[in-house]
């Protein structure tokens, strides 16, 4: 039984706990052997002070490796079951662990300091003047030699266990291949994580709960999507694996074949596209935006220099007590205090923050919807698996010219209807009993005899905001003919029918190969199944372009918002047409590192290469993951509306991933096409695929198509401003 156990222990931590046994020996032994003249408490203190610590080192991972393989049976016991039991167990192991944690930084604290009384008691020739650990100057023979063992052991321990991690057992001595127990696993390392994240910025009512919750969904979802580790596979693995499917794939270009966009959704998009990104009325914009100096663009922004013109703001619920988000938001559209007529500033999930604008001199009234900024956005982005959508979520379709059977059953990204419904509840409400109109907000500004009488209403915001005002739209749509929704990379929200159905009134407009427009749950996992057999295929992967490839990938935004400027066009010419561009286009990453894997001996061989079928972990991951047809369990969501895609027209696709860092941000321009949304279900791995969803670049790329195509707008009118 003990030896099954110790087969579970990992091997770096097999030497750290003998590294901490030699510190507690070579410790005693020191203070038994230490000179009369040296015994002092000064002298022997540090010397119990680390033994002591090391000791307690050696207890907490016992405890840990009890508690951890307490926790792995539980799951193992009922991998499909979020019970409260397994819940304690991994905070009692969490607990312990983080105990084991401070444990650590205590011997760090300690080695450092013996090393500062050694440097201090020895003279500059090398040799002490002074008793150092108990041991006189004129000490030498076999108790020096202890001496500078147990120096060496005790600084090895300090830094070696910062690097270790705290898992005691190997996780996949018990989980192996089972796919259920990984994903149960991470889903309490996430629901305890998330939890504890929320609680730190003051959403305590989240701490504590037990039942199922938003918490729990999102990190049942997180769970399910991290299944890789299922096949053997780690993390930088898995992350090498789609820079290697990015190198091996040809990117589908959806606008083959496709009309070009139309002028005057390109048009109003662009005129639009400001109040949409200026519903970011955090600092996360302004982060963006001003990594350097975003603090005091924030403060300017908010308006807290200026605290006297408050009383001129309008008063949003939820805003701060100087109304710097009236301020942030008004200050970004650069529009007077008498357009923002209503808003809300809201932190609690599936609850969106929104702004309400009157432009009198368009004759239209702006509803403007926040993506996501808070951690409750990301618990609401999360919320990602398919619900069913009620009549009334679908009002807006029942007449519609591309009208559609609402008996069927139709399906909506959970957390975008929830915030949908909610919003709709702020904005225009239920009719009252016995009424057939509604008498919200809205109806109040819009009606008949009314102040915006006859005006039309424009529903925009950029990625999650975009997706609940395309929900939003649809409900209002039956009321209000006169509505359009313009959502700016938006998440994929509702099913084909859907999606379809409402192309009348809602655009979607996508940047190249942002991400978050091809964000679902189906398309995660076939991602996941792409990029594990991409690498369980290839029999050569060297250790270390592993790791460089991990590296790079995860350093993509870093390295690319150093070159957000804009380039003219004849530097892009000059670089596209470059020797050094060329050759990226044309060698993949294994020439790159052929000089590095000629020097190595020894080749590192995949595992899971030439393995049968049966025996393969990585084919056996492969039968539980997701095809294109499994629509029954979880049904595909597409992104709603006409869809535009943006692209850039000195395409740069094909350079690999590792190697299109310099030329990503250079292209001669950009064109809108009318794209089909069945292109849009698979994620693209690329290099701007995450800076591409930024709002200031669709911004800039709609100014781009429209100057290319000679089309002009003006949203200001001088009447209005003054």
């Amino acid at each position: 039984m003990w030896i099954s156990r110790l087969k579970r222990v990992r091997r770096t931590i097999m030497v750290l706990g003998v590294a901490n046994f030699v510190v507690i020996v070579s410790g005693c032994v020191l203070t038994l052997v230490s000179d009369a003249d040296c015994d002092s408490p000064g002298q022997l203190f540090p010397l119990f002070a680390v033994c002591f610590a090391a000791g307690v080192k050696l207890a907490a991972m016992v405890k840990v490796g009890t508690t951890q393989e307490l926790m792995a049976m539980t799951i193992m016991d009922s991998p499909t079951q979020n019970n409260h039991q397994r819940k304690l167990k991994y905070k009692t192991w969490l607990w312990w662990t983080r105990f084991a944690m401070v444990i650590t930084v205590l011997q760090f604290i300690g080695a450092t300091y013996l090393l500062f009384r050694l440097a201090k008691y020895v003279s500059r020739d090398g040799l002490p003047r002074n008793c150092v650990l108990g041991l006189s100057p004129d000490t030498g023979g076999w108790k020096q030699t202890l001496q500078v063992t147990f120096l060496i052991t005790v600084c090895f321990v300090a830094l070696a266990q910062c690097f270790t991690g705290s898992d005691i057992l190997q996780w996949r001595s018990f989980y192996a291949t089972q796919d259920d127990a990984w994903k149960a696993h991470y889903q309490e390392v996430f629901d305890h994580g998330i939890r504890e994240v929320l609680c730190c910025l003051g959403r305590r009512e989240y701490m504590g709960v037990i039942e199922e919750d938003e918490v729990c969904s999102v990190a049942r979802l997180l769970g399910d999507l991290v299944s890789y580790r299922a096949s053997g596979t780690g993390h930088l693995e898995f992350l090498a694996g789609l820079a290697l499917l990015q190198s091996n794939s040809q990117f589908p270009e959806s606008y083959e074949d496709c009309m070009e966009a139309p002028a005057f959704h390109l048009q109003e998009a662009a005129m639009l596209h400001k109040f949409a990104e200026a519903a970011y009325t955090g600092p996360l914009l302004d982060v963006g935006r001003n990594p350097a100096l975003f603090l005091c663009t924030w403060i300017c922004r908010q308006g807290i220099l200026t605290p006297w013109s408050r009383k001129w703001r309008p008063k949003l619920d939820g805003d701060n007590w100087w109304r710097g988000h009236a301020a942030a938001f008004l200050k970004f559209i650069n529009f007077p205090a008498h357009v923002l007529r209503r808003g809300r500033i809201c932190r609690e999930k599936c609850k969106a923050t929104y702004f309400v604008v009157v432009l009198h001199y368009l004759r239209c009234v702006v509803i403007a919807v926040r993506g996501t900024e808070t951690a409750e956005d990301l618990i609401t982005d999360g919320l990602g698996r398919a619900c069913s959508l009620t009549v009334e979520d679908l009002d807006g379709l029942t007449n519609h010219v591309h009208g559609m059977d609402t008996s069927r059953k139709h399906y909506g990204h959970s957390g975008i209807v929830e915030a949908a419904r909610d919003l709709f509840m702020q904005i225009e409400g239920d009719p009252k009993s016995g009424e057939s109109e509604s008498s919200g907000f809205l109806s109040s500004l819009i009606g008949d005899g009314c102040e915006c009488d006859g005006y039309s209403i424009r529903i925009v915001g950029h990625s999650l905001g975009g997706a609940i005002a395309s929900l939003l739209g649809i409900r209002l749509r039956c009321r209000f003919p006169n509505l359009y929704v313009y959502a700016y990379g938006p998440l994929p929200c509702v099913d084909s029918d859907v999606a379809e159905a409402c192309s009348e009134f809602v655009t979607s407009i996508v940047l190249d190969n942002e991400f978050s427009s091809r964000l679902s749950y189906g398309s995660i996992r076939r991602l996941q199944v792409a990029a594990i057999k991409v690498l369980s295929q290839d029999p050569k992967a060297d250790t270390a372009l592993i790791f460089r490839l991990a590296r790079r990938f995860l350093s993509a935004s870093k390295r690319q918002r150093e070159n957000v400027e804009e380039k003219t066009s004849e530097e892009a010419i000059d670089v596209n047409n470059s020797p050094e561009s060329q050759h990226d286009q044309i060698y993949p990453i294994w020439e790159e590192a052929e000089a590095e894997m000629q020097q190595d001996n020894e080749e590192f061989i995949n595992p899971f290469h030439g393995m049968a079928s049966e025996d393969n972990p990585v084919s056996q991951f492969m039968e539980t993951g997701p095809t294109k047809e499994d629509d029954d369990e979880a049904p595909e969501m597409f992104m709603p509306g006409l869809v535009i895609h943006i692209v850039p027209e000195g395409n740069n696709m094909s350079v690999p991933i590792w190697r299109g860092w310099p030329i990503c941000d250079v292209t001669d321009g950009y064109k809108a096409y009318v794209a089909n949304r069945e292109s849009f279900k698979e994620i693209m791995v690329s290099p701007s695929m995450f800076l591409d969803h930024l709002p200031w670049r669709c911004r800039h790329a709609l100014q781009k198509v429209l100057e290319s195509r000679n089309l002009f707008f003006d949203l200001t009118s001088e009447t209005d401003i003054v």
